[in-house]
């Protein structure tokens, strides 16, 4: 006689086990036609017709595609209506498995000949074939025996078989869109939306080579991948983003403008150009203004420290696969991952007291860290970079105000940046399995970052689990021009490196006794290689004009006005601004064509009428002429503009 707690705190009481469709029905007809599934107790999704034999808390899942539950069971079925599709289409193709992922899902299999984009409109034709029919997805449970049966000859389905009963599973479980021994099925865990009619926004996206458990050494796969929404609405604004996505890319607008490549040689590693170099040290000067302003004092600390210091701090035993390391007269070294030890050690030079504290230390320190090399991408995922990274010690009691004063720090930061507070998401992430310090500990912890976000006035949401291995943290995540979500900031309260247990950082206090501090690691704009290519991708290229790398080019219409143009070049570079002169003897289209190109904030045209007039004519990135403008009017004109970190009305709120 299972009872049901709905999420209201109302609980529903039945004198047999039920369905997440009667529960449904129970709650409402109207609540019953648009269910597409159930979660139990927050964690396991169930398909509608599935028994709940006991008491549980119960949420009813409706197609909706701001719901993540949703959209599981909508991208996991429309995974398995694409492999029955391709199976139909390329008859003796194997399966693997077909997960839901991030936007989207993917299958990997092993198809009898090769598959191409050229295949895309067959697959999605036959997929929508199946939606039409709007079958059932019907759950079939069998022994272990009858199970393994089933998939004696299929390699990849046996492997799955096997180790799901390894796991512990005594039974096996097959889906069928359809009639049972009759129609298409899989072996699959579920769960499944109702029937195939749910799945109308589908669309298949990509291809690409896999490798069986994804060891290089086993057998190479396909994986096709596709996505799918609870409404075609949706899914077209999907497509949008993503033609917009490549309109924006940063490795093909860091080409166009000159800012920076990348060497196959040197992986993740970045080589700036100069007008990339520009703005990576205008954001630099930024931070460090700001820094500044909230009371950091920089340091600068070595890029290779001893193995003893690593161990101490317990990045060796926690972080070691992620280093780079050396050796030096029979001593073992690593790159620095991080720059917190290094900040410990600074501190500890001279005792402090409680008036010493809190104490604020920033460093933009060049940082290593081994990522794989399959998940390098761009500057945005890199194995070289630099951090705004900063580290406050402090005294428990001063923590609740340190987070709020960094969060009211962030946000003002990230409005310079066209990232007003709506578009910024909030996180707070929890213990690891993987970490350090007693439970007590994490407790206290977890619960002053919560405190401190809400007094800061930010809401949150948890994020179970993916906290550092030495505390839980903050993580703010920006959502761009086009909607996408960046996580950027950072602040983790650690109360275990600076423990007497690591490297016992401590002060003394107003009774005075010697206490350990507390120790926050904090980032506003993370890897300053990332943010730059978030930025990029944010502003299309076209930055406001305090941050631009050219913010003027000069364009001469004859050689006449050439010393004219240099005039007013070296007038503006000595008031601290990014000008240029075009010399060149293109026409004046073609120069301010290439200027567009390269994304130049504002194009200062003189010919000899302007000659006479000392001024220039003026037109924007947009291609608009804004008039003529005498050159101290001009001047100010652009200050002003600097000045006040005006914003592209594209992304302005």
């Amino acid at each position: 006689m299972p009872r049901i707690t709905l999420p209201d705190g109302k609980v529903l009481d039945f004198p047999a086990p039920v369905t997440g469709l009667m529960v449904a029905t129970a709650i409402g007809p109207g609540l019953a036609r648009k269910a597409i599934g159930v979660k139990l107790d927050g964690t396991e999704i169930r398909d509608l017709a599935r028994p709940i034999e006991s008491d549980c808390a119960l949420k009813v899942i409706t197609a909706r595609d701001d719901d993540p539950d949703a959209l599981f069971l909508l991208r996991h079925s429309a995974a398995h209506v694409l492999a029955e599709a391709i199976c139909a289409l390329h008859p003796g193709t194997r399966l693997a498995y077909g997960p839901p992922v991030e936007d989207g899902f993917f299958y990997d299999l092993k198809p009898p000949q090769p598959i191409s984009e050229a295949d895309f409109p067959a697959i999605e034709a036959k997929m929508q074939e199946i939606v039409a029919a709007n079958r059932p997805f019907v759950r079939c449970e069998y022994t272990a025996a009858d199970g393994l049966a089933r998939t004696q000859d299929d390699k990849y389905k046996r492997d799955n078989a096997e180790r799901a009963l390894q796991k512990g599973d005594s039974k096996l479980s097959f889906y069928v869109s359809g009639q049972p021994g009759k129609d298409w099925e899989d072996l699959c865990a579920g769960p499944h939306v109702p029937s195939t009619g749910w799945l109308k926004a589908s669309k298949v996206m990509a291809v690409a080579g896999a490798y069986w458990h994804g060891d290089q050494a086993s057998d190479q796969l396909t994986r096709v991948y596709g996505t799918c929404f609870a409404d075609e609405k949706t899914l077209k604004v999907h497509l949008h983003r993503l033609e917009e996505a490549k309109r924006r890319n940063h490795r093909k607008l860091g080409k166009e403008m000159h800012l920076f490549h990348l060497e196959e040689d040197n992986p993740g590693q970045v080589f700036w150009h100069p007008r990339g170099w520009s703005i990576y040290v205008t954001l630099m000067d930024y931070m460090r203004h700001k820094q500044r302003e909230h009371g950091y004092v920089e340091v600068h600390t070595p890029s290779v420290m001893a193995r003893s210091l690593w161990e101490r701090s317990g990045h060796w035993e926690k972080y070691r696969e992620n280093m780079f390391t050396t050796e030096s007269e029979k001593r073992d070294f690593a790159i620095k991952p991080m720059n917190c030890p290094g900040h410990l050690l600074i501190f500890k030079q001279g005792l402090k007291s409680y008036r010493d504290l809190p104490m604020r230390i920033a460093e933009f320190g060049s940082c290593c860290r081994n990522e794989a090399s399959g998940a390098l991408h761009g500057i945005l995922r890199v194995r070289g970079f630099v951090q705004d990274d900063a580290h406050i010690l402090c005294t428990d009691a001063q923590v609740e105000s340190e987070v709020v004063n960094f969060c009211r720090m962030l946000t003002a930061v990230y409005a310079d940046f066209g990232f007003p507070a709506e578009r910024i998401g909030v996180k707070l992430a929890t213990r690891p399995d993987k970490r350090i310090g007693d439970d007590a500990s994490w407790d206290k912890s977890e619960k002053a970052l919560g405190d401190a976000v809400a007094a800061a006035g930010m809401r949150y949401t948890l994020s179970p689990g993916e906290g550092a291995f030495y505390g839980p943290k903050l993580e703010f995540t920006l959502f761009d021009a086009i909607g996408r979500g960046w996580q950027c900031g950072t602040i983790q309260l650690d109360s275990n490196l600076p423990g007497k247990d690591r490297l016992d950082a401590t002060y003394v206090a107003e009774d005075g006794s010697r206490k350990n501090c507390v120790m926050l690691h904090r980032v506003i704009l993370g890897s300053l290689e990332r943010f730059l290519g978030i930025l990029i991708e944010h502003f299309e290229g076209k930055f406001p004009l305090w941050l631009a790398p050219e913010q003027v080019r000069i364009l001469p219409i004859s050689d006449a006005q050439l010393g004219f143009a240099r005039t007013i070049r070296d007038r503006l570079a000595a008031r601290g601004m990014r000008v240029t002169v075009d010399e060149k003897a293109d026409m004046l289209g073609a120069k301010v064509r290439e200027a567009r190109l390269q994304r130049v904030n504002y194009f200062a045209v003189v010919g000899q009428k302007e000659v006479e007039a000392s001024a220039v004519a003026l037109q924007n990135q947009a291609g608009e002429k804004l008039g003529s403008f005498v050159l101290d009017a001009f001047e100010a004109r652009l200050l002003q503009e600097i000045d006040e970190k005006r914003l592209p009305a594209s992304v302005a709120s």
